[in-house]
């Protein structure tokens, strides 16, 4: 064989080799920019099962977002209503409810003073001030003076006339219970071995009026203060009138000649008033 023949089969030999290689490195450049390209995180795409399917169809409640509500004010303090001072009775005029006064007296506090003149009875709660009550004294013929004291206290009393008011109202009831019918009222403090007493009344248009058989009565609001404030044992002093019924038949009563002690440079003494003596004894009746 020629020289120039060999020369032409190694290059029809070759030619091939040479596309091979070619389309080879091609083919491997071409698989190295695609691992080099493609995305880290991508997973192979799955066929979901049937139930997947059937469950990713079935709508979802998606519940609305709640906001938090805003806190609520602080409430606002209601103001404390204003303290009124009592009210007067409708029956009972303005100088007759009860009130602290300015009150001369040389009494140890706690004693009580009674000025039937003026229809008052005064506790007295120191040398310059007393406590001032409106009260129902004694008809003509039934008012009295002296000095006693507080011996026993009772809450709604019961009443029992005794014999010489049942001879002169036959009428009265023998025995009466206590409660809001009783003439006694809400409270009672007695005087001494009297038949006296301090006690409320259940007619409080009679305050500031002459009409009881020689008690002193209250309204059952005023006597329920005064009960509280009272102690057994007590000073009671029953100023005189200008024509006081007085007790006992023996001397001139000194107290009749005291002034008048509403006035405040005029101030009752215990030498001020005489213990009556025993003998009538008198009851509240209505």
């Amino acid at each position: 064989m020629s020289k120039r023949a060999k020369r032409r089969k190694v290059e029809t030999i070759a030619l091939p080799m040479a596309a091979r290689v070619g389309i080879g490195a091609v083919a491997v450049a071409a698989l190295g920019y695609g691992l080099l390209g493609a995305p880290g995180n991508v997973q192979p795409v799955r066929k979901p099962s049937a139930p997947q399917a059937k469950a990713s169809s079935t709508p979802v409640y998606v519940a609305p977002q709640v906001h938090a509500a805003a806190p609520a004010p602080p409430p606002v303090p209601t103001p404390a209503p204003l303290v009124e001072p009592p009210k007067a009775d409708a029956e009972i005029p303005g100088a007759l409810v009860r009130q602290v006064v300015d009150y001369a007296s040389r009494q140890t506090p706690g004693t009580v003073i009674i000025d039937t003149n003026n229809t008052f009875l005064y506790l007295v709660l120191s040398d310059t001030q007393a406590m001032r009550y409106g009260i129902g004294v004694g008809r003509e013929g039934f008012a009295w003076s002296g000095e006693q004291t507080v011996a026993r206290k009772a809450e709604w009393p019961d009443w029992r006339p005794p014999a010489e008011m049942v001879s002169r109202q036959p009428y009265l009831p023998r025995f009466m219970a206590g409660g809001p019918g009783n003439p006694l009222g809400a409270r009672a403090m007695y005087l001494g071995e009297t038949e006296y007493r301090i006690h409320g009344t259940n007619k409080p248009e009679t305050i500031g009026k002459r009409v009881s058989s020689g008690c002193i009565r209250l309204t059952n609001e005023d006597v329920v203060d005064l009960y509280e404030r009272v102690k057994v044992g007590a000073k009671v002093i029953v100023l005189p009138t200008n024509a006081g019924r007085r007790p006992s038949q023996g001397a001139p009563d000194a107290a009749s000649r005291s002034p008048d002690p509403a006035s405040p440079s005029n101030r009752p003494s215990a030498t001020s008033a005489q213990v009556p003596s025993p003998g009538p004894r008198i009851a509240e009746v209505q």
